[in-house]
């Protein structure tokens, strides 16, 4: 297949890439060439920013592709744009959204891909439900071509997830373990949570490339591991071969304590706090034979693994060490003052 990604070298796509360019395709990547001595050498790259309408033309020439795949819009103005650049040039159009965007809390806990949309705590997911509104439109009145995915937290070997870290990832999260420093868990750790490692996330995601069963609908590619979020840190902790040290912290006083900038409303109210478990029936169905392999044990010790020999990963965060340390002082003041 002829392929087109826009982006292509972030935490999910860098897997599709490397995937589809092992099996052959004729990939093509469209960004700002950040990362593009990491990509395949079979890989044509188009330098350019999507945004530039005119040099993006230009570099496409009359290209013609069995799918365009956009990992990188987040706002109605940027699939308009895409829709007005590929249609006529395209057999289907993939659509990265969020997980995110399902109702929160929704009225069931099992989230398949026709619980309702709605999230009150965080504009990402409102916008990625705006994209997939104009999308459903384009594609009922005017046959646009779309595909509509919708991933939950995927990981990789450049960074460990965790429900509370400050703007710079989880390295200071991992430091604060290794020091033996308590780590803040959202809530009481109980909620459950699904975490995916990318490669596995790619094999789903290239089943529906080209699969006539894709088009005009949604899906949702994740793990069937359910894991609480005390299992999830206990796991890292265990990589690490320390001890962890939870300490306890509602998310709503997170929230409420934490600089805006760091939307720990969104992050957590509207997403991680909320125990969710998804049933990807539906995928399963369109992809014969997908599952995914990698259970997250083995994934965090490849990311531990990783990011101990890359110091560049290492990338301390003194602000939410800091804060860290100010929540818990003020919670344990709290409980020998009431």
């Amino acid at each position: 297949m002829k392929i087109l990604m826009i982006g292509g070298t972030g935490t999910i796509s860098s897997a599709i890439t490397r995937q589809l360019a092992a099996a052959g395709h004729d990939l093509w990547l469209l960004n700002r060439g950040t990362r593009k001595n990491e990509v395949p050498a079979n890989v044509t790259q188009l330098i350019a920013d999507i945004d530039d309408t005119q040099e993006v033309l230009r570099q496409l020439g009359d290209a013609h592709f069995d799918a365009v795949c956009e990992f990188i819009g987040f706002l109605p103005s940027q699939v308009e744009r895409d829709v007005r650049l590929f249609k006529g040039r395209t057999r289907q159009y993939v659509y990265i959204s969020s997980a995110s965007a399902y109702n929160k809390p929704a009225a069931n806990h099992v989230i398949t891909e026709g619980t309702t949309l709605a999230n009150p705590y965080w504009e990402y997911s409102r916008n990625k439900i705006a994209c997939e509104e104009l999308l459903l439109k384009e594609y009922r009145e005017n046959g646009f071509p779309i595909t509509i995915v919708r991933p939950s937290h995927t990981y990789c070997e450049r960074g460990i997830p965790v429900s509370v870290h400050g703007p710079k990832g989880s390295w200071q999260v991992i430091k604060r373990m290794m020091e033996g420093k308590p780590v803040l868990i959202n809530g009481d750790g109980s909620s459950l949570w699904t975490v995916t490692w990318n490669e596995d996330f790619a094999r789903g995601f290239i089943g529906l490339l080209g699969n006539p069963k894709a088009i005009g609908e949604a899906f949702q590619i994740m793990s069937d591991e359910q894991l609480s979020w005390n299992q999830i840190y206990q796991t890292i902790a265990n990589a690490l071969g320390v001890e962890l040290k939870p300490y306890y912290v509602a998310s709503e006083f997170l929230a409420a304590t934490s600089p805006k900038e760091w939307n720990f409303t969104g992050n957590l109210l509207g997403d991680k706090s909320v125990t969710v478990m998804f049933d990807c029936c539906k995928l399963k169905r369109a992809v014969p034979g997908f599952q995914t392999t990698t259970r997250f044990d083995e994934g965090v010790r490849r990311c531990i693994q990783y990011i101990m020999v890359h110091p560049e990963l290492q990338t301390e965060d003194t602000e939410f060490d800091q804060w860290c340390d100010r929540v818990i002082a003020a919670q344990e003041q709290a409980k020998h003052t009431i």
